[in-house]
């Protein structure tokens, strides 16, 4: 009996909590511009955006568009921090790294600190594409999770 009842107990703290689970995802922009000439940031929305109010729905027989402009998309309040360039104009630059790696401890160490998890970490690179191009990014996304 006692199993029984520890068991019912554990399902439904386990239930409340996979509901009361919460996720933010923080991104870190660093420039791969030659010559320093790009911006770097770590990027964190403070504002929260319902996905289904820009959702619409296409099929073959209505193929509506959803109205939303662009503007109530867009998030307005965020948080950034600047962040230095990989290059400047002598060509990479490792102390630009290494101060990089350290603000971004920092944010996660905060985030940590209030409760968050790193739960993922995906990263991805636009370089330069050939003779001309001059630009690239590296973007980094720290998804965390609370609860």
């Amino acid at each position: 009996m006692k199993k029984l009842v520890f068991f019912i107990a554990f399902a439904l703290v386990s239930t409340l909590s996979a509901f009361a689970q919460q996720y933010k995802v923080v991104t870190s922009v660093e420039s791969i511009v030659p010559n320093g000439l790009g911006r770097s940031r770590i990027i964190n929305a403070l504002e929260d955006k319902d996905y289904k109010e820009f959702t619409s729905i296409q099929t073959e027989e209505d193929n509506t568009r959803n109205k939303s402009k662009r503007d109530e998309i867009r998030v307005k309040n965020f948080a950034e921090t600047k962040l230095l360039n990989f290059y400047n104009i002598g060509g990479i630059r490792f102390q630009n790294i290494a101060a990089n790696d350290a603000l971004i401890t920092s944010m996660i160490n905060d985030m940590i600190a209030e409760g968050w998890t790193l739960e993922h970490v995906i990263s991805a690179v636009e370089s330069e594409g050939g003779k001309g191009d001059g630009q690239g990014i590296f973007i980094t996304r720290y998804i965390f999770k609370k609860g």
